[in-house]
């Protein structure tokens, strides 16, 4: 796919981290852009930083959804790309014990629910609302549109206390083979990335001390990854027709250790 200015792409979590630097490139390459994000202070700075149009919407909504869809495609016509990088997660053991009187703490349901939902719903029925538009468009070289799904590195090697995150960016992974086959009748492809440990605003949060011990697992370079190097690879799977059904690590060769 050539990704110049005839295109229109939609970017969910495209206000900050990874996801606005796709929309950056993105919008480098001439795309018309739709930031889809939660946040509406974020999402209209982003708006207005990088020319694109901030379409609030919550992932795990489905009028939300359709109405986002609805304001960017009346705006810049039905999307070819689709770039889906909202997600989130939390830090909680399965089970835990009281260290004062022994009791034993569940992680609770609805929590791990939640997280799960928001990653792998959420991605799903984006997916599904842009396929459904995607599809009904003439094919250009052979194919109608890329997808490009966020997993982590924590599908596959989660870390104490990521059960539910590490369950919602392996569904992502998981389904990233069925949906590709679901819809190849109509050219779209869909890869995933799984990325390592990146430079996003919640990362560069975290204590210089924890942010150390984490560079000092990959295998090299031994950093934080740049938003800018997701960004890279997400117009790359677009770019190149021959990707498809792929998840793809991302990640400097981390492999993380149990905690």
């Amino acid at each position: 796919m050539k990704i110049d200015s005839s295109l229109a792409a939609v970017v969910t979590g495209g206000a900050s981290g990874l996801g606005l630097a796709t929309v950056q490139a993105l919008r480098d390459a001439g795309v018309r852009v739709a930031i889809f994000d939660l946040n509406p202070e974020a999402g209209e700075k982003a708006a207005a930083e990088t020319g694109s149009l901030f379409c609030q919407a919550d992932v795990l909504s489905d009028d939300s959804l359709d109405a986002a869809f609805a304001k960017a495609r009346e705006a810049h016509g039905q999307e070819r790309i689709l770039v889906s990088c909202a997600g989130g997660g939390n830090a909680k053991t399965t089970v835990s014990q009281d260290r004062e009187t022994g009791a034993m703490k569940l992680f609770p349901t609805a929590e791990f629910a939640r997280v799960v939902s928001l990653n792998a719903v959420g991605t799903f029925a984006t997916i599904t609302r842009f396929a459904a538009g995607c599809a009904t468009l003439d094919p250009v070289d052979g194919e109608r549109g890329a997808i490009v799904c966020t997993a982590s590195v924590a599908a596959q090697d989660g870390q104490m206390g990521q059960a539910a995150y590490a369950a919602g960016k392996a569904a992502i992974a998981g389904m990233t083979l069925p949906i590709a086959r679901d819809l190849s009748r109509f050219g779209i492809r869909v890869n995933t990335i799984l990325p390592g440990i990146f430079s996003t605003p919640l990362m560069n949060q975290a204590p210089q001390a924890l942010k150390d011990r984490l560079s000092a697992m990959t295998a090299y370079p031994n950093r934080f990854g740049e938003p800018h190097e997701y960004a890279s690879l997400a117009l790359e799977l677009c770019r190149n027709t021959y990707m498809n059904a792929q998840a793809i690590r991302l990640d400097a060769g981390v492999r993380f250790a149990a905690k």
